[in-house]
């Protein structure tokens, strides 16, 4: 992801999450650890060309990195490429980028009514370690907290044919 690509993935952000959207300064911030010698996030973009040659953004995901711990910050899907695999590659991405940052562990943060997202999550190998009360607002969702141990055997493991 670079700063020409905020403003498509603010659209599908709030396409996708209309009440806990990121702001633009927020993605900003994020793009500026992402640079430079101290990097310690990685942010990606997935895009289609469509017929007149227009490229749109419909995925977006960033992992930070920090003391061998790497943390999924966003993963994104438009719904009109769910159950494309386009989540399972966003994510395989993030969990390469983990194992550059040498991450022993992968954690992230999932609404407990996102059985979709926990699906997959699972698929790679996270499993529940707990429960952020409250979490998602409006609505004080629950965010179910989830830890991945190995994301290198995680990684091979998916791109041996594990992946749907």
């Amino acid at each position: 992801m670079r700063w020409w690509d905020i403003a498509p993935v603010l659209e599908l952000e709030r396409a996708l999450f209309p009440h806990d959207a990121w702001s633009k300064g927020l993605f900003w911030s994020e793009l500026a650890h992402a640079r430079g010698a101290n990097a310690n996030r990685r942010y990606v973009v997935a895009e289609v060309v469509g017929e007149a040659g227009e490229v749109r953004v419909v995925g977006y995901a960033g992992l930070a990195a920090v003391d061998g711990t790497g943390d999924v910050q966003t993963i994104a899907v438009a719904r009109e490429h769910w159950s494309t695999g386009l989540g399972a590659r966003l994510l395989t991405e993030l969990l390469t980028t983990a194992n550059a940052f040498e991450c022993r562990e992968v954690l992230l943060e999932v609404r407990v009514d996102n059985t979709r997202a926990q699906r997959l999550y699972e698929r790679f190998g996270f499993e529940p370690v707990g429960v952020r009360r409250g979490y998602y607002q409006p609505g004080n969702i629950d965010a179910l907290v989830m830890r991945l141990s190995d994301p290198l055997s995680a990684v091979q493991g998916m791109s041996h044919g594990s992946q749907d």
